[in-house]
C-alpha cells in the first residue's frame, strides 16, 4: 500500500491512454515519407515522452536542423490520421473519479503539446479531472524537473507529498530531479528492466494494478 500523497501527477502517452504504438507507427511512417532510416520499434519507443525536438534530434542525429520542421510536419499528418481511434488504457476515468473524490489534487505532465494535450482532455471527456496540467512546450521538457517544479509550486504541494506517475525512464529522472516518488508503469512505451535501472519509488505492470494501488480500499 503507497503511503499517502496530496497530488498525483500523472503521464499522458502510455500512462494514461493506450497510445504507444500509434506513436511509434507513426514516427516511422514519417521517416519512410522522408526517404529517412526508419527507426526501430526500440528506438521509436525510447523517444516516447521527450518534447518534438529532443525526440527528433535523438532519433535523426545527422538530420540538419531545418529538415526536423518536415519530420515533425510529417509525424502530425500520421499520428493526427489515427488519434481518434485511441483509447484509453482500463479503468482510467473511474479510478481518476476515485482519486478525485479522496481528496487528491490530480495533473498532468506530458511531453504532448499544449495544443495536442487540450485536444486529448476533450476527446477524452478527462479535462475535469485535473486541476493542472503542463506540456513540452511551455518550459523544458522531460526529464528536466521543470514540469514538475511547475505544478508543485502552482498548486502549492510539497515534493514529499505528491507522486509522478509515468511509463518512461523520462517521467522517473523528472520525478528524481524534483525530489519526489515516482511509480513506473510497465505496460506502456518502456520494458520493465529500462524502467527498473532507472530506480522508480514503485512499480506496477498493469492498470488494474495501477488504480488498485493508487486507491486502496477502493
Amino acid at each position: 500500500m503507497p503511503r499517502e500523497y496530496d497530488l498525483y501527477v500523472f503521464d499522458w502517452d502510455g500512462t494514461l491512454s493506450d497510445s504507444a504504438a500509434h506513436i511509434v507507427t507513426s514516427i516511422q511512417a514519417s521517416a519512410r515519407d522522408l526517404g529517412l532510416p526508419v527507426p526501430s520499434d526500440y528506438d521509436s519507443r525510447h523517444i516516447i515522452g521527450l518534447g518534438l525536438q529532443d525526440a527528433l534530434g535523438m532519433l535523426f542525429p545527422d538530420l540538419s536542423p531545418d529538415r526536423y520542421r518536415d519530420v515533425a510536419e510529417r509525424y502530425k499528418v500520421h499520428y493526427l490520421a489515427g488519434e481518434t481511434q485511441l483509447s484509453l488504457f482500463e479503468g482510467v476515468a473511474p479510478g481518476l473519479r476515485t482519486a478525485q473524490a479522496a481528496g487528491r489534487l490530480l495533473a498532468v505532465a506530458t511531453g504532448k503539446s499544449r495544443r495536442g494535450l487540450d485536444r486529448a482532455l476533450e476527446t477524452t471527456g478527462l479535462r475535469e479531472f485535473f486541476a493542472a496540467s503542463r506540456c513540452a512546450d511551455e518550459g523544458f521538457a522531460k526529464p528536466h524537473p521543470d514540469m514538475l517544479e511547475y505544478l508543485l509550486d502552482h498548486l502549492g504541494v510539497a515534493a514529499d507529498r505528491a507522486l509522478m506517475i509515468g511509463d518512461t525512464t523520462h517521467d522517473v529522472e523528472m520525478a528524481h530531479g524534483a525530489r519526489m516518488d515516482s511509480v513506473a508503469v510497465t505496460y506502456g512505451a518502456h520494458d520493465p528492466g529500462k524502467l527498473a535501472r532507472s530506480r522508480p519509488t514503485y512499480t506496477v505492470h498493469s492498470p488494474r494494478e495501477l488504480w488498485q494501488w493508487l486507491n486502496p480500499g477502493a
